[in-house]
C-alpha cells in the first residue's frame, strides 16, 4: 500500500502536509495542495493506518465498554431495552468525539478482567459493576474508569460514577400509588443489589411518610433465568391476588408481567395496577400505557463518555458522583381505588 512518504515524494511536498490533509488539518494548507493530495488519495484508495498513528501518539483512540451481567439472567444483555438505548448513546458520543468503541459482556468478573487487560484502550466505561468487582478491576487496570449506576462504598476506593436519583424516583412513585389509594403494594425486583436496592430504600421511605412499614413479604424477587422465569411468573400471578398494585423496578418487568397477567384474565388497571422505571419505548407502546419514572439514558451515555475523555486528557473532575434527575410520568396503568379494593375476572372480589 502506498505510504505518506511515497505520496509526499510524488507531489514534492512534506510528509507533514500530506498527513495534515489526511486528518483534516487543512487550515494552513493551500486549497490547490489539498486537491492534489485528495486526488492521489482517491487514485490509490488510501486508508489511514490508525494502529500506527496510535502507537506514535501513545494512545489508541479506543474506549472500552464492559457490561457485567448476573449468571443465568441474560441470554443477550444488549437486547434489554434499557441497555440497548444506553449503549447506542455511548457509541454515538464516542464516535462523535473521534474515538472508537470496543465492547465486552460477561457474567464472570475474572473473564471480563482478563479480556479488558488485553485491550489497548485509553479508558473504560463499566456497567453492572458492584463494589467487589470494581476493586478487582481497579487493582489490575490503571487507566481512567467511569462507572454507570454504581453504588460502591466510597471508603473502599475512589471512583467516578454517572447515575440517577434512584431513591427519589422510587419515593415519588410510591407516593403516587399511596395517593391513588393503594395500600397493598408489591415491590418487584430481580435482585437486591445496586440500583434496585436503592430504589427499595426510596419505597420504604415513602411508606414511612404515610405511617406504614415495609413488610418483607411484599418484596418480590423475580427469577430472571430462562428456565426459572416461567415458574416465577406463575407464582407471582397467584400471589397477585394479595395486592392492588405492582411497583416494578424496570419497565421491562412491568410490561412482561402486564402481558402475562392480561393473558390470564387480569384486567389492568381495573383489577391490578402496574408501575415501572426507566420510560423506555415499550412503556409507551403497551396498552394501557405504563406509569413510570422517566430517566434520560442518552444524556447519561453522553455524560459518561465526556467525563472519561476529560480524565484521559488529564482534566480535573469536579463531581465524582453525578446523579441525574428523574421524573414521574403518569399514564394509564394505575387505578385510583378510593375506598374500594376489588378484583375482577380471575380474582376474588373484596370490599373494604
Amino acid at each position: 500500500m502506498i505510504t505518506i512518504k511515497d505520496m509526499a515524494d510524488m507531489l514534492g511536498i512534506s510528509t507533514t502536509t500530506v498527513s495534515n490533509v489526511i486528518h483534516g488539518k487543512t487550515s494552513e494548507v493551500s486549497q490547490k495542495t489539498v486537491e492534489r493530495v485528495e486526488k492521489l488519495l482517491k487514485e490509490y484508495d488510501y486508508v489511514p493506518n490508525n494502529s500506527a498513528r496510535s502507537l506514535s501518539q501513545k494512545c489508541s483512540k479506543i474506549i472500552g465498554v464492559s457490561i457485567k451481567g448476573r449468571k443465568g439472567q441474560y441470554d443477550n444483555i444488549i437486547a434489554d431495552p434499557f441497555f440497548s438505548v444506553l449503549l447506542g448513546a455511548v457509541e454515538a458520543e464516542i464516535r462523535r468525539r473521534g474515538y472508537f468503541m470496543m465492547i465486552y459482556t460477561s457474567d464472570d468478573i475474572q473473564e471480563l478482567i482478563r479480556n479488558v487487560l488485553t485491550w489497548n484502550v485509553d479508558g473504560l466505561i463499566l456497567l453492572g459493576i458492584l463494589h467487589d468487582d470494581f476493586v478487582k478491576i481497579k487493582s489490575r487496570y490503571k487507566n481512567p474508569i467511569v462507572l454507570i449506576d454504581s453504588y460502591a462504598p466510597r471508603d473502599i476506593m475512589n471512583y467516578v460514577n454517572v447515575g440517577l436519583d434512584d431513591e427519589k424516583g422510587a419515593y415519588e412513585m410510591t407516593l403516587h400509588l399511596l395517593e391513588c389509594g393503594h395500600r397493598r403494594i408489591a415491590f418487584l425486583a430481580d435482585n437486591m443489589e445496586g440500583v434496585d436496592y436503592i430504589r427499595y430504600i426510596g419505597h420504604q421511605r415513602a411508606l414511612a411518610k404515610y405511617g406504614f412499614k415495609a413488610d418483607s413479604k411484599d418484596l418480590l424477587i423475580i427469577q430472571r433465568g430462562v428456565t426459572e422465569m416461567e415458574t416465577s411468573m406463575e407464582e407471582l400471578y397467584y400471589m397477585s391476588r394479595n395486592y392492588t398494585a405492582f411497583m416494578c423496578c424496570s419497565d421491562y418487568w412491568a410490561v412482561l408481567l402486564m402481558s402475562y397477567f392480561s393473558d390470564r384474565g387480569i384486567r389492568i388497571p381495573e383489577d391490578l395496577s402496574f408501575t415501572g422505571f426507566d420510560d423506555v419505548l415499550i412503556s409507551r407502546i403497551i396498552r394501557p400505557a405504563l406509569t413510570t419514572i422517566r430517566q434520560d439514558p442518552i444524556r447519561r451515555g453522553e455524560l459518561a463518555v465526556d467525563t472519561l475523555i476529560k480524565m484521559i486528557q488529564g482534566e480535573e473532575i469536579p463531581d465524582w458522583d453525578v446523579k441525574l434527575p428523574v421524573e414521574l410520568i403518569v399514564r394509564d396503568s394505575v387505578k385510583t381505588i378510593g375506598s374500594y379494593v376489588g378484583y375482577g375476572k380471575g380474582h376474588d372480589a373484596e370490599a373494604k
